[in-house]
């Protein structure tokens, strides 16, 4: 059997679920490392202890192998926004971003602005249709912006920003700063084009909840202070005790304390899985379920508002119908999983989606225009 279809068998969620831009249900693989950290964790021995503690350069290790880059640039966080703050609190000058982003990356920009004494300032855009392309950009473009934040995928439009072309218009001075929650191991990226990345492995990564993570490249690490660092972020050897090291000469710095060794065992877990598989067969296998899910929606009639182009597009298509919240009620009816928004309704396939799922769909889609 090859290595896509061995990932793809071990998907266990409840037929119907088409909701994985709000949740991943998480992997087998993912749960087996729970069970084995916490027997570890239940012994008190010192040595196992300190294996179970290792999980946090394991998940370092697997994360970087995905995003191409070396372990020690990756620091581990509780959740996105956690890495977030981070990136954020550190920076000076102008910071554009969309109003329209997920709040992960709004709030955190603001505070962030609030609590920097008129060093940062954001520079809210309102692009159409919330996809922030190039043009969107470059209207908000002077010498006083340092930095763009942005979503790899919006998680309303389901649009996958052009990173090579912002970074482009963007030049070498200024910070490219991305969230890639809804694309980390599922999109076939080069994300060298960013200088931060922050992800968290509870949706398409499968590592469920507090498995946060970020990517500081040097170019990032030399202009963003690292004023959140905590007491294993510091040069010192061992505890810091009776002294006040300065912040360590690496993305370690931007770390408040040791991650959970839980948390770091399912992201190794589960980042390692989609690496046996290889990123870019689980995008492909992906493309053919979002191609399912738009045949379907095609042979209803039902608008699809999200991009169709494979390059511009992760795992989201969206209905865009007149009474979302009808069309919701009927699909939950029918045991399908979707999330309803103020004006659309959100599908969201993965790789190990089943025929069985994309059928229930079809037939839910048939119930509704029969009411």
């Amino acid at each position: 059997m090859r290595a896509i279809d061995q990932y793809a068998a071990t998907f266990g969620e409840d037929p119907g679920y088409l909701n994985w831009a709000a949740f991943g249900p998480i992997s087998a693989t993912a749960g087996a490392a729970l069970r084995d950290t916490a027997e570890l964790l239940s012994t008190g021995r010192a040595e196992d202890v300190a294996a179970a503690s290792e999980a946090g350069a394991a998940a370092a290790h697997e994360v970087a192998g995905l995003l191409g880059a070396p372990a020690d640039e990756v620091t581990l966080h509780p959740s996105s926004t956690h890495a977030l703050q981070q990136a954020l609190a550190g920076l000076e000058g102008t910071v554009v971003a969309s109003a329209a982003e997920f709040p992960s990356v709004t709030i955190t920009l603001e505070r962030a602005a609030s609590a920097a004494a008129g060093r940062l300032a954001p520079r809210w855009i309102a692009p159409a249709d919330t996809r922030v392309t190039p043009d969107a950009v470059a209207a908000a473009l002077d010498p006083t912006v340092t930095a763009l934040v942005v979503s790899h995928v919006d998680f309303r439009s389901g649009y996958r920003a052009d990173l090579a072309a912002l970074r482009d218009l963007l030049g070498p001075d200024r910070l490219l700063i991305v969230d890639a929650v809804q694309s980390f191991g599922v999109v076939d990226e080069d994300w060298a084009a960013a200088d931060v990345i922050v992800g968290h492995g509870y949706k398409w990564v499968r590592a469920g909840r507090g498995t946060g993570f970020a990517r500081f490249t040097p170019q990032a690490r030399e202009r963003i202070r690292p004023v959140l660092s905590g007491r294993i972020a510091t040069s010192a050897k061992g505890l810091p005790t009776d002294a006040l090291p300065d912040p360590i000469a690496s993305a370690q710095a931007y770390a408040v304390s040791a991650p959970d060794p839980f948390a770091a065992a399912r992201l190794a877990a589960a980042s390692a899985e989609i690496r046996a598989a290889g990123v870019r067969d689980v995008a492909a296998l992906l493309a053919e379920r979002v191609d399912a899910v738009l045949a379907v929606a095609d042979r209803h009639g039902i608008p699809v508002l999200s991009p169709r182009e494979v390059e511009r597009r992760a795992g989201i298509v969206v209905f865009g119908v007149a009474d979302p919240e009808r069309l919701g009620a009927v699909l939950a009816a029918a045991g399908v999983g979707v999330t309803v928004h103020a004006r659309a309704v959100r599908v969201a396939p993965h790789a190990g989606t089943t025929a069985d799922t994309l059928g229930m769909l079809d037939a839910a889609l048939a119930d509704a225009a029969n009411r």
